[in-house]
């Protein structure tokens, strides 16, 4: 461990999604499981923020108002300069504080906040409220909700008397952050010594929370004019850009890192990649970990052995998992759905015929398109396949999914679960056979290790973080991006499935990967890595 590793002690985060409390995607576990391994493997101290949406209960999870450490017996209360062109606005925020395995969460409570249903969009709830908030529309106060939380949080560290040695940002969200604490004089003294390290877990359209309103945003960041100009992409201020100046920025995976700088896939980011590199800004990349223990069959067996099952161990014939099939099955066949989801469609009660899995966004970046394109022909050439696919997405492709199952020539053998619960997400992946992500771009991608560590061979798209998994070795993987090439793989899995000799050796060899390349106490050493430059590039600013 390097001296200035060592000097790491205090570490916080400022994210949109952690954990059970509040999520959207991957990111809610990759912050989750990172904050809990370093607090746990090694006695770092740990503080997250994030907000308190509509839908979190603090009271009832345990939280409890965070007291005004100037006078105890008060809830600590702040006003928050949120200012608008030719408008002053302070917005007031309180706080709830509880302690979770070893980790210090902070939830910002604010009205802004409050009034939300859901993490990035607005739901069918608050359509019904209000008509022009479309469900799956994204927020139109997102910037000054990202703000709010990163404003809330420093104010947060400058009224405990914290002086963080790194400040970690996730995503868009929070990338905003580097800047405000070296280029506003309320916060360049205070945090001198403090390194920031922004992470990109998604450099896609829509992931980068830029706006356009520049005279908004030079209001709202309080960031000299000369910095908003410096950094737009396509004439709009984007965070992601000006984290560069001012923090170590990295992404979720190295080829992920490498395919934004150096190929034309970059253009599914508006060259935001491309730019970086024109600033000669470096783009690290560490691919993401997972924690085996949060994704077993444990998690789904409660008080039954029989659903007890571990991929990775030899010995085990996975009699479990064959159980864990049979009893999605029996669910599905009588109508046992967890609250929100919608069931259409079926799948015949046969753990002997190969199930096909997909559990995701409804998208064109995960391919769902592509995946709908194929699927007609591969149900038609083989008639034992089921399919099953859990996810939602915009209403034309919800559609699609749904005349699919109609179709009287598939009856019993495709299911669509429309909407989303963790619970049903684990039984589906412990049911499956073969786990399809079909890509379009991916920068880590968490579902491939979470369906190898149930047993779920992955069929995935070679780009991005998908490299990982191995081509015949722990799943299986393309590299070309039409229709075709997909179903070529998905044949290609038949025959694996026929093979059980061979499907149990890419099991037990997808688990052990895992264990020996991607647990959080190993890759958690490579963000101290980075925590460290972070503090050493800024004490060497000093």
């Amino acid at each position: 461990m390097s001296d200035h590793e060592e000097q790491v002690k205090k570490i916080w985060m400022l994210s949109r999604e952690y954990g059970q409390l509040a999520g959207a995607g991957g990111v809610k576990d990759v912050v989750c499981q990172l904050a809990e391994a370093l607090a746990r493997k090694t006695s770092r101290s740990l503080h997250v923020v994030l907000p308190r949406y509509g839908f979190v209960n603090a009271r009832k999870q345990g939280f409890q108002p965070l007291p005004d450490p100037f006078c105890p017996e008060r809830t600590l209360r702040l006003q928050i300069d949120m200012h608008q062109p030719e408008k002053r606005i302070l917005e007031e925020v309180h706080y709830y504080y509880k302690k979770i395995n070893k980790v210090n969460l902070y939830l910002v409570d604010a009205e802004r906040y409050r009034q939300k249903s859901d993490v990035y969009t607005y739901s069918e709830k608050d359509e019904n409220l209000v008509p022009w908030q479309k469900k799956s529309m994204g927020h139109h106060d997102f910037f000054a909700m990202n703000l709010l939380l990163q404003k809330a949080a420093l104010e947060l560290m400058i009224v405990l008397g914290e002086k963080p040695d790194v400040i970690h940002c996730h995503d868009g969200h929070t990338a905003v952050l580097p800047a405000l604490i070296r280029e506003n004089a309320g916060y360049r003294n205070y945090f001198r010594e403090t390194g920031c390290v922004v992470t990109i877990h998604n450099a896609g359209y829509g992931y980068h929370q830029e706006v356009i309103d520049i005279p908004y945003a030079v209001s709202i960041t309080a960031l000299p004019e000369h910095v908003i100009d410096a950094n737009q992409l396509d004439s709009k201020f984007d965070p992601f850009l000006v984290a560069g100046h001012y923090a170590i920025l990295n992404t979720v995976s190295e080829n992920y890192a490498r395919e934004l700088r150096e190929t034309d896939s970059d253009s599914l980011t508006g060259w935001l990649g491309h730019e970086l590199l024109r600033r000669n800004v470096v783009l690290e990349g560490v691919t993401n970990g997972i924690d085996p223990e949060f994704f077993c069959s444990k998690a789904i067996a409660g008080d039954n052995p029989e659903l007890v099952f571990y991929p990775g161990k030899e010995e085990d014939t996975l009699a479990g998992k064959a159980r864990c099939k049979e009893m999605l099955l029996e669910f599905l066949e009588n109508g046992v759905i967890f609250d929100g989801v919608q069931c259409f469609g079926s799948v015949e009660k046969n753990v002997h015929q190969p199930l096909f899995t997909f559990i995701g966004r409804l998208s064109e970046q995960k391919g769902i398109d592509i995946l709908m394109a194929v699927l007609g022909e591969l149900l038609q050439r083989h008639p034992e396949v089921q399919v099953l696919i859990f996810g939602t997405g915009a209403s034309e492709i919800n559609a699609s999914l749904i005349r699919l199952t109609e179709q009287q020539e598939f009856f019993g053998r495709v299911c669509f679960l429309q909407g989303f619960s963790p619970e049903m997400a684990n039984r589906v992946y412990a049911a499956g056979d073969f786990f399809v992500i079909p890509s379009r771009y991916e920068p880590c991608g968490l579902t491939d290790f979470i369906a190898q560590l149930f047993g779920n061979i992955p069929i995935v798209h070679h780009v991005g973080g998908l490299v990982k998994v191995v081509d015949g070795v722990t799943g299986i993987a393309y590299r070309g991006d039409s229709p075709d090439d997909l179903l070529n793989a998905l044949e290609r899995a038949l025959v694996v499935y026929r093979n059980e000799k061979l499907k149990r050796k890419m099991q037990l060899q997808a688990v052990r990967a895992i264990e020996h390349n991607y647990t959080w106490s190993k890759v958690m050493r490579k963000y101290l890595e980075l925590y460290s430059k972070a503090r050493k590039q800024q004490l060497c600013r000093e």
